[in-house]
């Protein structure tokens, strides 16, 4: 099980926040160097199927299905640069390393939407119970992503982690699927899993950015679904790149914390693109006029966080 947190909350415990240094791209090619572990990526067209669960607005869940949209690069190919698909291509330079043979690069596009409106298991989830929500999704050839409303608890939700990707057996005998669960943390730890979006609970107290959809819990929620998805594509099944351990991997997005864009540093989420009406801070376009802020990815051939600004 791998879970995506804004590590920066982390990172500033040990840097003075008084004269936070500043993360080169060389300070991060000291500390990184990605392993393949043998294990299969997921390839071929696969469909992200969005499973709501508890009370979520109609916008909201636009801003979320626009996002797997957009991470396609036949979406729109008029899409105004930097944009979301633009960001995804930097996860095929995976797909060309350690293998011995390039690999198929995945294909993703929004598959169903499943609503959840009554909360069939409570407002408190185990582990157990996300695994049994993404079951309602299809499982073959799909990445099934149970989304969490902010009233919704689930086990170790703010105190370790803002999402998770995972891997479950199948209906099927002997096959398994893919899963992601991330949480809405408005209202429960924004200072965590909605940064830059909100102030962070650690650390410098800079002012938060405003964010592109207008929606502190959703644009928080996007960012670590990005996250996610980066490691379900690399690392599907425990055993495909990551560093460090097997049990809390650093893998093609948790890898670069707290980074956004060039000259980002803790408390600073980089130089990022300001949209002149609203005020909102980004770094990607995506389908239907929509703006996102997206994590800095790592670049296994250049050992370093690489930005789309």
């Amino acid at each position: 099980m791998a879970s995506f947190v804004l590590f920066f909350v982390l990172l500033l415990t040990f840097l003075s926040n008084s004269e936070a240094r500043r993360l080169t791209e060389s300070d991060q090619t000291q500390q990184l160097t990605f392993q393949y572990h043998n294990g299969p990526l997921l390839t071929g067209s696969i469909s992200v199927n969005l499973i709501w669960y508890g009370q979520f607005k109609a916008s909201q869940r636009t801003i979320v299905s626009d996002f797997i949209s957009s991470l396609s690069s036949s979406a729109n190919p008029t899409i105004e640069k930097p944009s979301v698909a633009a960001w995804w291509k930097g996860i095929e330079k995976y797909y060309s390393l350690g293998m011995g043979k390039k690999l198929s690069f995945l294909s993703l596009s929004l598959g169903a939407q499943i609503l959840d409106e009554n909360y069939s298991l409570g407002k408190s989830l185990t582990n157990n119970q996300l695994v049994q929500l993404a079951s309602k999704g299809a499982q073959k050839d799909a990445i099934n992503v149970v989304l969490t409303a902010a009233d919704v608890g689930v086990q170790g939700f703010c105190s370790s982690r803002c999402g998770t990707h995972d891997s479950a057996l199948g209906s099927r005998k002997g096959s398994k699927f893919t899963y992601i669960w991330v949480g809405n943390s408005e209202t429960q730890c924004p200072g965590q899993c909605a940064w830059p979006f909100h102030q962070p609970i650690y650390g410098p107290q800079n002012p938060p950015l405003v964010a592109p959809n207008n929606d502190v819990g959703l644009d928080g929620m996007v960012i670590n679904l990005a996250g996610l998805l980066a490691g379900t594509a690399t690392n599907p099944f425990g055993n495909g790149y990551y560093q460090g351990p097997k049990e809390a991997p650093l893998e093609a997005a948790s890898a670069c914390p707290g980074i956004y864009g060039k000259g980002a540093y803790p408390g600073y989420a980089g130089d990022l693109l300001v949209d002149g009406t609203s005020g909102a801070s980004y770094n990607a376009n995506g389908v239907n006029g929509r703006k996102y802020l997206l994590p800095a990815l790592f670049d296994p051939a250049t050992n370093a966080c690489s930005t789309l600004v």
